[in-house]
């Protein structure tokens, strides 16, 4: 039997479909990251802003003394901010906005510590997300507990999604207990159950597996999953075993997990001879919209387009260059965070 949904006493974090004011975005700024493809980089983050701005407006975030580039490479519906930066990647480094039960706003700023101390430095990072909402004015909840954006999903009715091989890793939040990461979980997001999955992808080691390049709620109690049908792949395996162990969950209302299944998995080499996955689950839901990575073959692309489509039935489906934002590590879900309207 179904238990009956709980009465809304505290903050809760939206599912990523619910309405928003807005979407923020970051310009990529270090170089190094980006080398030799800094230039694309620009590009494929100012294709995802304006594919997003004809939805929704955008915030971009910049460095200042940047704000002509972007406005010159983006189009109207991007609003620039100048705010000192050291990376693009502010689904990680920026709020998560939670709402209480009469719609009002306000933000859990968890610490960042850029994905265990990899790139360094990261202080401006480190305290975005603070000075993000005060540009916003919404209210800020701190939280010591180091949590990227990317490494969660929910369905907005109580149920979170994560990968042990993220949130468990000794660079996050070593004096932390898996219990002690729920609770702070439960208590910061409102959400009752949490899911543990065990595995990004395998090439994912700037996030050390994120759960947004595998896996991610379209509806709620619906999920959709990556899955990999090439046995040659070090993904197949591990995707295998995500997908056995969604099958067996149950969200925080005692239903269990519908799952689609996203096999497509373009492996691309990019002219310096880099290979690069761009993960089409990594997608962005806008208003009326889903704004999804690709990769230029032809073939894949079109069948995950259609499988994302079916997924989202009541949105357009959008397609955006992908390559050199997966070859930094990410993609439009990286690169993006949405501020749900109170």
């Amino acid at each position: 039997m179904t238990p009956p949904s709980e009465p809304v006493t505290g903050w809760r974090m939206p599912a990523e479909w619910a309405p928003h004011e807005r979407c923020l975005m970051a310009w990529p700024t270090r170089e190094s990251l980006w080398d030799p493809y800094f230039d694309e980089a620009k590009a494929e983050y100012a294709a995802t802003a304006n594919a997003i701005g004809e939805f929704e407006p955008v915030l971009m975030i910049t460095n200042p003394g940047q704000a002509d580039e972007v406005r010159r490479r983006c189009g109207g519906a991007v609003e620039v901010a100048e705010l000192a930066i050291d990376d693009s990647w502010i689904r990680d480094s920026g709020p998560q906005i939670v709402l209480d039960g009469t719609g009002r706003r306000a933000a859990v700023d968890f610490a960042f510590n850029s994905w265990g101390e990899k790139f360094l430095p990261y202080d401006q990072d480190a305290t975005i997300s603070a000075r993000v909402l005060d540009v916003l004015g919404i209210e800020r909840i701190g939280s010591d507990m180091v949590l990227e954006g990317g490494s969660i999903t929910v369905d907005g009715e109580g149920t979170l999604i994560t990968t042990e091989q993220c949130l468990l890793h000794p660079n996050r939040n070593p004096s932390m207990s898996r219990a002690g990461i729920e609770a702070e979980l439960k208590a910061k997001l409102g959400v009752r159950e949490v899911l543990w999955l065990p595995y990004g992808h395998f090439d994912d080691a700037h996030t050390d597996g994120h759960v947004d390049g595998v896996c991610t709620y379209v509806r709620p109690g619906v999920v959709l999953a990556q899955t990999c049908i090439d046995p040659a792949l070090p993904d197949f395996e591990r995707m295998a075993r995500n997908l056995d162990v969604l099958k067996a969950k149950h969200d925080a209302l005692g239903r269990p997990l519908k799952i689609l299944e996203l096999p497509q998995y373009p492996v691309q080499v990019l002219p310096d001879g880099t290979s690069a996955m761009v993960a089409y689950a990594n997608f962005y839901v806008a208003n009326g919209a889903v704004i999804v990575p690709v990769s230029g073959r032809a073939d894949l692309d079109e069948q995950a387009l259609r499988t994302i489509g079916e997924a989202f039935p009541e949105r357009e489906v959008v397609g955006v260059p992908g390559n050199v934002v997966a070859y930094g590590g990410g993609g439009v879900h990286c690169i993006t965070q949405q501020i749900p309207a109170s």
